[in-house]
């Protein structure tokens, strides 16, 4: 990786920085506090929220297809649970053997729309369901960007959409020089990584 990539990548981590400040001022603007796993709003924003929440029966009324397509729908539960699973499982036996840190879960599944006032029971059942699908696939994701360094960090020829964020400091395509010793220094940072979250844990507890 040579030196102007590295400066774009430093700026890119420097925008998302400052992007997530940016977010967590926003939210003070609309008056929430998040108190551990609660969200509270102030209580003028609660009877705000309240005043605009579709009745159940009114919302079922204008969307009658989505009846039909529930089934469909929340069928595909059954598959997400079995991925939970099987990459849940899989993480826990293998990543220990190979010093690599383990992806939290709760770092991508987070439930807390259903603070939200404005929705009713069938919106909120929605969200928790879009909550699972999208958090278990960005923590799958996460399980096997780590597996993708330790094994095989090398970026594909063609262009590749959705790319996890530790495909930008991977290996270029055809870059045969030293490429042992860079595996091996990717496998070192993993591992970097474990120790920096086992004394974060230790830490926490002391």
């Amino acid at each position: 990786m040579n030196d102007h990539i590295r400066h774009l990548l430093t700026q890119l981590e420097a925008a998302e920085k400052e992007l997530e400040k940016a977010l967590q001022e926003h939210k003070v603007h609309l008056n929430f506090s998040i108190k551990g796993k609660r969200v509270e709003f102030e209580d003028s924003v609660k009877q705000a929220h309240k005043q605009v929440k579709i009745s159940l029966i009114k919302w079922l009324g204008n969307r009658p297809i989505n009846l039909l397509t529930a089934p469909i729908i929340y069928g595909m539960v059954f598959p997400m649970l079995l991925l939970d699973g099987c990459i849940s499982l899989y993480q826990a036996i293998c990543f220990p053997i190979y010093k690599i840190p383990k992806v939290t879960r709760s770092d991508y599944i987070i439930f807390d729309r259903h603070h939200l006032s404005y929705l009713n029971i069938v919106e909120k059942s929605h969200c928790m369901y879009c909550t699972y699908g999208n958090g278990l696939l960005a923590y799958a994701t996460e399980i096997i960007a780590r597996t993708e360094q330790y094994f095989c960090p090398i970026k594909h020829a063609r262009k590749m959409m959705g790319r996890h964020a530790r495909y930008a400091s991977f290996v270029d395509f055809g870059d045969a020089e030293d490429y042992q010793v860079k595996l091996e220094k990717f496998r070192t940072d993993l591992a970097k990584e474990l120790k920096a979250k086992d004394k974060k844990v230790c830490d926490g507890r002391g």
